[in-house]
């Protein structure tokens, strides 16, 4: 085992990484941009070292300077969390040529599976089902409309290097091929450094349903059950749930067994992801995250299985200790992605200050958050603040656990994505399970600009306590932390990953 690894990413993830290496006895360093400098994921380590300014290209997408960090500061190993550098087989590459540990999948399978046309391929020659289209880079606008033709419309038009929604076009008719071809090009380009795109047959209203892996080195893959993740907007994924409401034992097992054959084509090590295309009892492939998920921790509550301590386990050497016939599903959970974003304006990013946090606790509630009170909220990263979770013995229980979580979290500041997720958990066609991908195009009235009145409750009761606290000056006394020499001079264990 590691005596200590690096944590090249930020927020909640990092802060996530770090507590299960302190339960595995493992230090952990942690690495931080200038606004970062008082994040928890730098308090929390045993080591923090500053890499650069606010910009992600001149700091968290630093590999150099990771690299050199790791080894000045005696790291064995570098868990890339997600995003970021997490999937850049280049980065892989040069991490092993400096003698450590990439905590992921070798840079050949990352390769095999980034290009989205070559992956289609290799699981065709594999006999993983995928949705009809090209699996070679389409040359130009002609030759997208020639396949759309035969495959017939709706088709999208994808980037072969994306993924997250980038490059993504639907087109329904022959006049809007050329116009969709140039837009997911250019976008393409500007997200991945590659305008290659290939078509696929648009399917209407699919569930999106994605399967979670673990493999060692030892020759065992099996899958952890599956993952609802239909609820998104722009093709990113706001609310997640394990397991999905509709798969029967059957489905899942024939998907997991189609998870599992892709992971093996590609010689698949560690935790990996493979997402699908769910409809009337029919799945495709549709692409493999070879990273941690954002949304593991809805898997982890179901199984009892903790996939960030086996990243670091595998990327050790260890076997798995549990075969495929050991995997059970019990209960349900549900995450919900608190992002500073503002629902009723087309989820438009929101920044300021956090000026006061409650995070809700109680039986079966998971915080899995990267902010405090104080911390800063810009444009630089990715809009999410913390994932919250919730497990309970039924779907409709972990629904109505995750309504009073969202009564009792207090995020003041900056706007949130809380009055959505708590109008979906009161929605009746998501507590009935009847959901797709184009669920908030058929419920748009979730976005409303209308104020919550159980919101508008539970903050009033909220300031007046906090008054109450404040007039009888008993207010918790901020603690004092400082970081020098870019090295966080606070030592904490705090909070580690929390089981069903």
């Amino acid at each position: 085992m590691f005596d200590k690894i690096l944590v090249a990413n930020r927020g909640e993830i990092a802060l996530r990484v770090i507590r299960a290496a302190h339960e595995l006895g493992i230090k952990a360093v942690a690495v931080y941009s200038e606004p970062d400098r008082l994040a928890p994921h730098v308090l929390a380590a045993d080591e923090a070292y500053l890499i650069g300014p606010a910009p992600s290209a001149q700091s968290y997408l630093r590999g150099d300077v990771l690299i050199e960090v790791a080894k000045k500061s005696g790291a064995q190993a570098i868990h890339p969390g997600y995003g970021f550098l997490s999937e850049r087989a280049p980065f892989i590459h040069a991490v092993r040529d400096a003698g450590l540990v990439f905590i992921g999948p070798s840079p050949d399978a990352v390769t095999a599976m980034g290009d989205k046309t070559a992956a289609r391929q290799r699981m065709i020659d594999a006999g993983v089902p995928v949705v009809p289209g090209t699996a070679q880079a389409l040359v130009d606008a002609a030759e997208a409309r020639r396949v759309a033709g035969e495959i017939g419309y709706p088709v999208l038009l994808k980037a072969a290097a994306g993924g997250g929604g980038k490059g993504m076009r639907v087109v329904r008719g022959e006049d809007e091929i050329e116009k969709a071809f140039d837009a997911a090009g250019n976008e393409a380009q500007a997200a991945f450094g590659d305008r290659s795109v290939y078509v696929e047959k648009y399917l209407e209203g699919p569930r999106h349903i994605e399967i979670q892996l673990l493999a060692d080195r030892h020759g065992t893959t099996l899958h952890l059950g599956e993952r609802e993740c239909s609820i998104q907007r722009r093709h990113q994924k706001l609310i997640e749930e394990a397991p999905s409401a509709v798969l029967t034992p059957e489905e899942r097992a024939a998907m997991g067994e189609m998870a599992v054959a892709a992971a093996k084509a590609v010689s698949y090590e560690g935790a990996g992801t493979v997402e699908c295309l769910y409809q009337d009892g029919a799945f495709y492939f549709l692409e493999m995250n070879t990273r941690i998920q954002v949304e593991h921790p809805v898997t982890e509550l179901v199984t009892g299985v903790d996939l960030v301590q086996w990243q670091i386990r595998i990327a050790a050497g260890e076997a798995l200790p549990f075969t495929q016939d050991d995997m059970r599903i019990e209960g349900h959970a549900i995450e919900c992605r608190i992002t500073s974003e503002d629902p009723a304006n087309s989820f438009l990013p929101s920044t300021g200050r956090i000026q006061n946090l409650v995070v809700p606790s109680g039986p079966g509630v998971r915080w899995d958050g990267g902010i405090v009170p104080g911390f800063e909220v810009g444009l630089s990263y990715d809009p999410m603040l913390a994932k919250l979770i919730v497990y309970a013995p039924t779907r409709i229980a972990a629904i109505d656990r995750m309504k009073r979580a969202l009564l009792e979290l207090r995020v003041e500041g900056v706007d949130t994505a809380v009055p959505f997720h708590l109008r979906v958990m009161d929605e009746p066609d998501f507590r009935a399970g009847t959901i797709d991908i184009k669920y908030l195009d058929t419920h748009a009235d979730l976005l409303s600009t209308e104020p919550d009145e159980e919101l508008l409750r539970a903050a009033a009761v909220a300031a007046a306590l906090l008054e109450e606290e404040r007039r009888n000056q008993r207010a918790v006394p901020r603690v004092a932390a400082s970081v020098g020499a870019g090295v966080s001079a606070w030592r904490g264990r705090a909070g580690g990953w929390r089981g069903r």
